[in-house]
């Protein structure tokens, strides 16, 4: 009897070991990208297409590869003024070209809805809630935030920020510049500021639409690394912030106001 026992309780333990080896990646990855008018659609639609092209080029499958587990898994949602109803593209375990080539279907096949305002903040907690209930265990957590203008709707971004690190959250941004945001020191200060942190959270700027698949592969290959970013796009998190973490609500008030 006691044998039976001590037999069945060895297997319980190596099955959870299994179990737990099972759902380890490399990486837990959140995709978090605006899709807020400020984008016309055709640039909202190229935005698309950079990922879907980045989830399918060689040197992210490569990366994905060369990790410790050589596996990630990943997710994808559309932000406004708050999360896109329906836009929740549920975790995929990426191990393989195939992997990577379904996920990337999956995105290119929903329709694209463009809506009012700016919420990072409601980005933020979106992806640190996927991370969190998730049914795998990431080495890293990261929150990938594109977005082409500052927080106007919701709460404050820098309290959803630093709760979101507190939790051992990494969140790095992608600042779409195309055009003026009147955010004062440029948009990639201002994520810099009050978007990013956690170690290694980086910034990396877009000027030229046409650049946009490019940077979301490289912004991708880095996160799933965990390389370093260059210092020419990188913000560290942990110096004196220059931005005013409230310009986009004072902006949004401003315009009621005159």
């Amino acid at each position: 009897m006691l044998t039976t026992l001590a037999m069945l309780m060895s297997l319980s333990a190596v099955n959870t070991v299994m179990a737990q080896a099972d759902n380890e990646v490399d990486v837990q990855l959140v995709l978090a990208v605006d899709t807020s008018r400020s984008m016309d659609s055709e640039e909202a639609q190229i935005q698309r297409e950079g990922y879907v092209s980045a989830l399918k080029h060689k040197e992210f499958i490569d990366a994905v590869k060369d990790g410790l587990t050589g596996k990630i898994a990943i997710s994808y949602f559309e932000w406004a003024g708050d999360v896109v109803p329906g836009s929740v593209i549920d975790w995929q375990v990426i191990e393989n070209e195939q992997d990577a080539i379904a996920f990337a279907d999956k995105l290119e096949a929903r329709p694209l809805e463009m809506q009012r305002r700016t919420s990072i903040s409601a980005a933020i907690a979106q992806g640190a809630a996927m991370l969190v209930s998730g049914p795998y265990h990431g080495i890293r957590k990261v929150i990938d935030i594109s977005g082409d203008g500052p927080n106007n709707s919701g709460n404050p971004v820098a309290p959803a920020r630093d709760k979101a690190v507190e939790a051992g959250i990494i969140i790095n941004g992608l600042a779409i510049m195309l055009r003026p945001s009147g955010t004062p020191g440029g948009l990639d200060q201002y994520y810099g500021d009050c978007v990013v942190g956690g170690p290694g959270s980086f910034v990396l700027p877009v000027h030229n639409i046409d650049d946009f698949a490019v940077a979301v592969r490289r912004k991708l290959v880095m996160e799933v690394s965990g390389i370093g970013a260059p210092p020419a796009v990188r913000r560290i998190a942990d110096k004196p912030a220059m931005s005013d973490c409230l310009v986009g609500e004072k902006q949004w008030q401003d315009m009621f106001d005159r």
